[in-house]
């Protein structure tokens, strides 16, 4: 873990994601997110905060992050 925990250092490679709009790295690190033990609020945070540092062109992307999570609700991840 080191200073920050798996899940706080997965939330943060998902922002990145979002910021970059890069939608494999939405779904991956949505992924490892849950795997990370992360809730589904938690993944939007993290989500929202990537938001209100690149502004409307990557709030588009915030749909990517609910559909990457409806997917991993109906296909659970294993630990």
């Amino acid at each position: 873990d080191g200073g920050l925990s798996v899940k706080q250092k997965e939330l943060i490679a998902l922002g990145i994601g979002v910021a970059s709009r890069c939608e494999p790295c939405i779904y991956a690190h949505v992924e490892k997110c849950l795997k990370a033990g992360a809730m589904p609020r938690e993944v939007m945070d993290a989500a929202g905060v990537a938001v209100m540092m690149g502004g409307g062109p990557v709030y588009t992307y915030t749909t990517v992050v609910a559909a990457a999570l409806e997917h991993f609700a109906a296909h659970p991840v294993v630990n």
